[in-house]
């Protein structure tokens, strides 16, 4: 009788270290998802927050090209070279509205990339994490 609540008393401190090392793991998991969650989400407010500047820089640039416009283009000038003025100032914006707009799609792509990335770790994380807890389950069900 005594060797089989020995027996026991060594089974039960076995399971409970198991048990400690799995909580443990988990813990770790827990916590490797908690950062790759924050990552994320710092990654994703830079990139609102740049989107945003560049749509501010967008606007403030059509602002300037707008309110800059009549100036340019008062009556001292000749009709041809008024006309070549705003055909040059004209084709000027329009190649940094489409920079901007490449620069704006590039930024898009590598956001997407890394939530992607981040995502799929964050997954694998999660597999790897049920899959031990599975395999502690097979291991140590009753017989």
């Amino acid at each position: 009788m005594s060797q089989d609540v020995s027996q026991w008393l060594t089974e039960i401190r076995t399971l409970q270290r198991q048990l400690a090392d799995v909580r443990k793991e988990r813990d770790q998991a827990l916590t490797s998802a908690a950062n790759w969650r924050r990552l994320y989400e710092t990654e994703a407010r830079q990139r609102r927050h740049e989107l945003e500047t560049w749509r501010s820089q967008v606007q403030s640039q059509a602002v300037k090209t707008d309110n800059s416009e009549p100036a340019r283009t008062g009556s001292t000038l000749e009709p041809s070279s008024a006309a070549s003025s705003i055909q040059a100032q004209l084709e000027a914006a329009l190649a940094r509205c489409q920079d901007l707009a490449s620069r704006l799609q590039a930024e898009q792509e590598a956001h997407s990339r890394t939530r992607k990335t981040l995502t799929t770790a964050l997954g694998e994380t999660f597999d790897t994490l049920k899959a031990k807890e599975m395999a502690y389950r097979d291991d140590h069900r009753p017989a």
